[in-house]
């Protein structure tokens, strides 16, 4: 019976460490959070997964609260200026969400599909971005150069056009690399991935050049608009600098190629859709939801104001045919009168020197209009 139960519980404790071999590990922090391939989501031993996911959360919602905004209080936008640039805000709020929502296919693990959806959305997000500040430089520069904008329709479809051809190019490498030679699609250089990504560097760099353009414009109204655009641009450049010099230079000096690829650039979604909404996409819908500025006072030095003059032409046209007629007699009396004085007076040879015809006319005489406010009676 010894050996029975020796041999029993032998099988027993092999069963169990077997059992327990089997069963996967749950990383720290994931024990009620989701299963594998999503244990980024919670997992506390790499905190760089929940600190991305909090902070990408935190903008998808920022920038859906300011989108929700503009559409509300589209119709208080009356100015064909600031009408003309929502459409690229609007744009680029849904391009910044994009991006914020790749970097959570960063937190999961890779596969096929995860791979695909990565290296297609990856440029055609920040493509969409830096095609809306271009355009919105091309805007301003013509706002502060001619004082007139271009139509919103023009600049949806030039930002749609300007996206569509780093679509182009990111379909044409993952049928090359992927169909046409077989590759599997998670397995790629990282240098043919950055120059995957040209096309999106050179919208950026116009986007700074017409942002400068814009800068040297007449119109100082709009260059606070530009000073955010200008400041959204060099931010950017230097992101990127950052984060491609990193990813393809910083893993391998380093030695932490394979493991740090995938936090470089979810890191670089994130900072790049919060540089973009604090610093482009808040302050261009707050001047485009502004209310215009009511001068308090009127400008005579400004020549383009031709309003006063308008109304000036217009107030004869106001005025009845009589009281025209009137208003003309008293004028003319009034120049007789002023006449006169310049004249001075003639000399009486009995009394001197007497006041002449029009100095004596200057007693105080009662007008039509007195007359008819006081009831007919003359005051004295």
């Amino acid at each position: 019976m010894s050996l029975f139960h020796i041999v029993f519980l032998l099988l027993t404790g092999l069963g169990v460490s077997l059992s327990q071999d089997e069963k996967p590990t749950v990383p720290f922090g994931c024990r009620f959070g989701p299963p594998r391939p999503y244990t980024l989501l919670c997992d506390l031993d790499a905190i760089w997964g929940v600190v991305v996911e909090v902070v990408a959360a935190a903008g998808v919602l920022a920038a859906i609260l300011l989108l929700i905004v503009l559409l509300c209080r589209l119709h208080s936008v009356t100015e064909a200026p600031k009408r003309s640039g929502i459409g690229p805000i609007l744009l680029l709020l849904m391009g910044i969400i994009g991006l914020f929502g790749l970097s959570f296919a960063y937190l999961i693990e890779h596969n096929e599909s995860i791979c695909v959806v990565r290296r297609a959305l990856w440029g055609l997000f920040f493509s969409l971005c830096f095609a809306c500040m271009l355009t919105q430089g091309l805007r301003l520069h013509r706002l502060a150069c001619e004082s007139r904008s271009p139509g919103g329709c023009a600049l949806v479809g030039l930002v749609l056009g300007l996206t569509a051809v780093q679509g182009i190019i990111a379909a044409e490498w993952l049928l090359l690399t992927v169909l046409r030679e077989g590759n599997p699609a998670c397995e790629y250089q990282a240098l043919d991935f950055a120059l995957a990504c040209a096309y999106v560097a050179a919208l950026l760099l116009a986007a700074l050049v017409t942002a400068t353009l814009a800068l040297c414009g007449k119109a100082r109204q709009w260059h606070c608009n530009v000073v955010w655009l200008l400041v959204s641009c060099l931010l950017s450049i230097l992101l990127w600098v950052a984060w491609v010099g990193f990813y393809v230079y910083g893993n391998k000096v380093l030695e932490k190629s394979p493991d740090w690829d995938d936090p470089a650039l979810a890191v670089a979604l994130v900072a790049q859709g919060w540089l973009l909404l604090l610093c482009h996409a808040a302050p261009e819908a707050h001047a485009c939801l502004r209310s215009p500025h009511q001068p308090s006072a009127p400008d005579y030095f400004d020549t383009s104001q031709n309003s006063s003059r308008m109304r000036e032409a217009s107030l004869d046209e106001d005025i009845p045919l009589s009281h025209r007629q009137f208003v003309e007699n008293q004028g003319y009396t009034f120049d007789e009168n002023a006449a006169g004085l310049r004249s001075g007076s003639h000399y009486n040879g009995n009394t001197g020197a007497r006041p002449s015809a029009p100095f004596r006319s200057n007693v105080y005489q009662p007008t039509e209009m007195t007359m008819i406010l006081n009831g007919g009676a003359v005051s004295t």
